[in-house]
Parts: C-alpha cells; sequence; structure tokens
C-alpha cells in the first residue's frame, strides 16, 4: 500500500514537473496562462492540464503528454480519441462558464525523452493537434 502511495506520488511529481516545463515554453512563446488543471464536475469528466490564451486572444486547451521513449508511438500519440473526447467534454464546461465563446483550438505538448539519463525532454509542441470533433 505504502509502495503504491509512493509511486503514485512520484508519478504526479513527474507529471506535475512535465506540465511546468510545457507551461514555460508556451510562456516563452507569448501565450498567457489562463487556468491550470481544469476539471469539468461529474463522473467520467475530463481534464485540461493548461488553459493559455494567444496574445491575438484565441483560447488554447492544452493537453501535456511526456513519455520516457518513443516506443507506442511516443507521447503525442497517447492523445488517442477517448483522450481527446474527455478534453473536449472540459472545454465545454469552460466556455459554457464564459460571455462570449473565443476562437479555441486543442494543442498538445508531447515531452519525449523524459527522465533518461537525467537528460531533459525534447519538446514537440502541436497547435491544433484535434478539434472539437475530436479529429486529428
Amino acid at each position: 500500500m505504502a509502495e503504491s502511495r509512493l509511486k503514485t506520488q512520484s508519478t504526479r511529481s513527474v507529471g506535475a514537473a512535465g506540465e511546468q516545463r510545457a507551461l514555460l515554453h508556451l510562456q516563452a512563446a507569448g501565450l498567457r496562462l489562463v487556468a491550470r488543471n481544469f476539471k469539468s464536475p461529474g463522473r467520467g469528466g475530463g481534464e485540461v492540464d493548461l488553459i493559455m490564451r494567444e496574445p491575438d486572444g484565441t483560447l488554447v486547451f492544452v493537453e501535456v503528454r511526456q513519455r520516457a521513449s518513443a516506443s507506442h508511438g511516443g507521447a503525442a500519440a497517447s492523445v488517442g480519441w477517448a483522450k481527446q473526447r474527455r478534453i473536449i467534454f472540459a472545454a465545454r464546461h469552460y466556455l459554457a462558464r464564459l460571455a462570449h465563446c473565443p476562437p479555441c483550438r486543442f494543442d498538445v505538448v508531447a515531452l519525449q525523452g523524459a527522465g533518461t539519463d537525467g537528460a531533459e525532454p525534447h519538446v514537440h509542441w502541436i497547435r491544433a493537434a484535434f478539434d472539437a470533433t475530436g479529429h486529428a
């Protein structure tokens, strides 16, 4: 049981570090943080890792994924159809709270090579990785 808790904490800390790396990368590119880890209400809901705003006003819903290796398609390939649906669901809940709907897009920040030999992971930012219908 304690080992399970340690693994979960370690996984969470690695995930938080990856999100922080992605956030810094996006901020360096001129995006502004709007919200972090936005969760939709209810069971089976989704979560958006980062909600950012482009200088032109576009709202960007960002999924951050990291993988140690490129096996099984790597970090970007791990954002499959089911994950996209949960992100879209959460994004719709977020947008419902706004007075008007700005232009939006769904991005993925893939961190590849995270945790291997202490090397810094490669950051790959995929703009418009999928749309609200769940199509890449």
